[in-house]
């Protein structure tokens, strides 16, 4: 009997792994199952490109004639209600059963809500229809407040100025991206958003949110009340693991899964934005990753380890965010680091190296116009992925070849 392979969720991890399992060789049925009716598409140019395109568009990850070529069933606009772990089986919201053999939840993530926070002047960017109706408000002279200075808000606040609306950008810490990058890299993509005109709001917390069908209001903790034309909440997500929850799979910061992206049942697997899972090169930490190249690359792991594979995650985190002409690349994790190494790559690139207390090398991140930094930043995840332990002084030489440290 043929085998069935299910996957939920049809974003860049599960459409990746549903073309992996065939290019892996796996000739039993495939289905990809997605909650959206869309084909599936990339997230990530919804804050960039896709609001500064002159007709906006999303940009398929798997075509219909595509996904039939590779005999992969697409069920879309599909929402499933439950997982039969003892049936193997989902029931969908209609009453459907679909049986499965092996089962990959790539369910995602969620845009965190501001709590009681919603209306016709409120938006959250996850999907192609929030990126459609922002774009469409982002007019010439229009008054955008963001709540949050991270990716998010900075992706939208770049292109809202871009697109001529009056941008006032409020993060409660004190500085941008706090958690995501060093101090140094912060301040420069804050001179640039100054320089494009966005009005920034540190320290001051969210006292409440009120608007109507024209307008909304932002009342911070200070006192201060900032007027708009609309409200963009950018605070971050939260992964979708309720499916997995009420199944009573292993939940740890999302849906906690093994090296190989096995959950706690051995015959369903979760990758992408919805899982946590332990890194081996930072002594097994368990982190979770929102980025298109983790879903990426986990959904074809997870396709070789339904398959029974067993390789191990073995990836060094990356991620990256363009604003204006700069462009932003991290790799690895550099809150694992103790000191930092700067190397200034010339024209306003450069990038900071993040030292363990040891010496190892765990992290980079780099920022300059365009790619400036993503041949040095490329080579830096491969030290990484090493776990080299370069002298600080050739990291800070821009004479110094990365590659010929990579084979020392």
């Amino acid at each position: 009997m043929a085998r069935h392979f299910v996957i939920v969720g049809a974003g860049e991890c599960g459409a990746r792994a549903a073309m992996a399992l065939r290019e892996q060789g796996f000739d039993g049925d495939v289905t990809l199952v997605g909650g959206e009716t869309h084909l599936p598409y990339e997230r990530p140019p919804l804050s960039k490109h896709g609001m500064l395109a002159e007709v906006f568009a999303a940009k398929t990850i798997a075509t219909a004639e595509r996904l039939a070529e590779a005999n992969v069933g697409f069920r879309g606009g599909v929402q499933v209600a439950a997982i039969d772990r003892g049936g193997k089986r989902l029931l969908t919201a209609d009453g459907t059963a679909l049986p499965y053999d092996k089962l990959l939840l790539a369910t995602g993530a969620s845009p965190r809500r501001l709590p009681g926070v919603e209306g016709e002047r409120i938006f959250y960017l996850r999907t192609l229809e929030d990126a459609q109706r922002l774009r469409g408000e982002l007019l010439p002279g229009r008054r955008l407040a963001i709540v949050g200075g991270g990716f998010i808000g900075l992706e939208l606040a770049a292109s809202a100025r871009a697109r001529g609306a009056e941008v006032t950008l409020i993060e409660a810490l004190p500085r941008l991206l706090s958690r995501a990058v060093p101090e140094a890299i912060a301040a420069q993509i804050q001179a640039r958003h100054e320089l494009a005109g966005v009005k920034l709001v540190f320290g001051d917390g969210i006292a409440g949110v009120t608007s109507d069908a024209n307008s909304a209001t932002v009342a911070l903790n200070s006192g201060r009340r900032v007027e708009a034309d609309l409200v963009l909440v950018g605070i971050g997500a939260v992964p979708n693991i309720s499916l997995a929850a009420e199944a009573e799979l292993e939940i740890d910061n999302g849906i906690a899964v093994d090296r190989h992206l096995a959950t706690s049942d051995a015959d369903i697997f979760a990758a992408g934005d919805c899982c946590s899972f332990p890194l081996k090169i930072y002594g097994g930490r368990r982190v979770r990753l929102e980025s298109w190249r983790n879903a990426q690359d986990q959904g074809s792991l997870a396709a070789c380890n339904m398959l029974g594979a067993n390789e191990a995650i073995s990836t060094v985190p990356w991620f990256w965010s363009d604003q204006y002409e700069l462009g932003l690349q991290i790799a690895g994790l550099s809150d694992e680091g103790a000191s930092i190494v700067r190397r200034d790559l010339g024209n306003g690139a450069s990038i900071l190296f993040h030292i363990s207390a040891d010496g190892r090398l765990v992290a980079a991140s780099g920022i300059g116009v365009g790619n400036a930094v993503a041949k040095d930043i490329r080579l830096a995840e491969m030290l990484i992925a090493k776990q080299a332990r370069p002298m600080q002084a050739s990291l800070a030489d821009a004479d110094v070849k990365l590659k010929s440290l990579l084979a020392a």
